[in-house]
């Protein structure tokens, strides 16, 4: 088997016979356990012998040609912020250890196993997803895929489901995405994430960080993958992927913040990728997007994320403040000294932005954008809280841009092999998924080389 099969190869191995549901759960629980490994560290919760259980019974459907689809039996990772029944949804936190267990899955939990997708276990994440970097005090932080002997990020908030992809541990993620926790740890760990369109799939069952940016979207090995894995939280018919030739395609690469700071990794291969989609018969126009200056216009004072996360999360910090993240803390507790004057402003002000960037870039097929303005800094190295905040930032600063937009966005791995890792970003306007897919799945091959 690949080192990083595709959910279509799977599907055709367990087709075949050339392997089964069990012998797949099986090799991710023993990359889970293995001492070497980032299983410890990327996992909150194991769920090996129920995930061992549900892997005999899509064998057996299979075998009576009554699978629930071709994919069932492939092994998938749930981030911890998501409800599966009867077990306790921590969010990465200990605040949370001694509330009752889920009495149902989340929907898109339930969807991932009506498909037949096999629930190996919990990833580990940053404490209520309030963070783009990744690390966690409570559970440990897993390490970045690469230069792992050094130890890099791993991204955040979806550390775990990054991880659990990049080393083999599951073949499909559940994560979420507020400012780019699908995407960054996509990118720090040489995987595709992906950020739908916000009102295409549930957001019940899930703790919030800020209802107005939260989105629910997948991590997996190619665009193909990511897209059945959406196509299935959204409860839509799982259709082939049909590439887009890029040649002809239309362009934008946002000149306004999205390119400032870059380090030096990060533009020199947003260069080469510009490059050769240029080669491929691209049309790539560099634009002015000066609604972008908004967005750091409406966070000044914490956003969405501050402000609705402190109303979720008041009465719990007043009674185990001390047990949470300080970093998480801090940054929840800017929520409070927001007035409802101030939140009116910001969906006003978020109204607008919606609707002037929309028409801007109406004209392109896609924007492209680097995923982060950073490539995985050194966990060593933000010990300092002044350093943890400025990477924090430039990790969530793009991703964000789309978000604010309610639109959609993948990130793509766009380094060259052994090379630090870089994300690709192709965003557009929300409700353009399926073209966003099907360019990114043209442009999966032509950026690498």
């Amino acid at each position: 088997m690949p080192d990083n099969p595709t959910l279509a190869s799977l599907a055709a191995d367990l087709d075949s016979g050339r392997t089964s549901a069990r012998q797949l759960v099986e090799q991710c629980l023993a990359k889970i356990a293995d001492p070497a490994g980032e299983g410890q560290r990327a996992f909150i919760r194991v769920d090996k012998d129920a995930a061992l259980d549900a892997a005999d019974a899509m064998d057996r459907l299979r075998k009576a040609h009554a699978a629930p689809s071709r994919f069932a039996g492939i092994p998938v990772s749930i981030k911890d912020l998501f409800d599966i029944k009867g077990q306790v949804t921590r969010a990465g936190s200990r605040a949370l250890e001694d509330s009752a267990p889920a009495e149902a899955d989340a929907p898109v939990v339930a969807r991932l196993r009506a498909a037949g997708f096999v629930v190996i276990g919990r990833t580990n994440m940053t404490e209520f997803a309030y963070s783009g970097i990744g690390i966690n005090p409570h559970y440990g932080t897993p390490k970045s895929a690469y230069n792992r002997s050094v130890g890099h990020v791993p991204g955040g908030s979806s550390s775990g489901a990054a991880v659990s992809i990049a080393d083999g541990m599951a073949f499909g993620a559940l994560g979420t995405d507020t400012g780019g926790s699908c995407r960054i740890p996509a990118a720090f760990n040489g995987i595709v994430g992906y950020k739908p369109t916000q009102r295409r799939i549930p957001l019940d069952g899930g703790v919030p960080l800020s209802f107005s940016l939260d989105s629910y979207g997948p991590l997996a090995n190619s665009v193909a993958c990511c897209a059945t894995l959406d196509a299935v939280l959204a409860s839509e018919p799982v259709t082939p992927l049909q590439q887009r030739s890029v040649k002809g395609l239309r362009f934008a690469v946002p000149t306004t913040v999205a390119l400032d700071d870059l380090d030096d990794a990060v533009a020199k291969t947003f260069d080469r990728v510009l490059a050769a989609l240029s080669k491929a018969g691209a049309l790539i126009e560099k634009i002015e997007l000066p609604e972008f200056l908004d967005v750091g216009i409406m966070n000044a004072k914490g956003g969405f994320a501050a402000s609705e996360s402190y109303a979720w999360h008041r009465y719990l910090l007043a009674s185990k403040g001390d047990i949470y993240d300080p970093r998480v803390a801090t940054r929840i507790a800017r929520g409070e000294g927001y007035l409802a004057a101030d939140y009116i402003d910001l969906l006003n002000a978020r109204k607008s932005f919606i609707a002037r960037t929309e028409k801007r870039i109406m004209p392109y097929d896609a924007l492209l954008l680097p995923t982060t303005a950073n490539t995985p800094p050194k966990i060593a190295d933000l010990e300092d809280d002044k350093a943890f905040t400025a990477e924090n930032l430039r990790a969530l600063r793009n991703c964000t841009l789309i978000n604010v937009l309610d639109g959609c966005a993948i990130s793509l791995p766009a380094h060259r092999e052994d090379d630090v890792p870089v994300g690709l970003m192709v965003a557009g306007a929300g409700g353009s998924d399926r073209r966003i897919f099907e360019i990114a799945a043209a442009m999966e091959t032509i950026i690498r080389v």
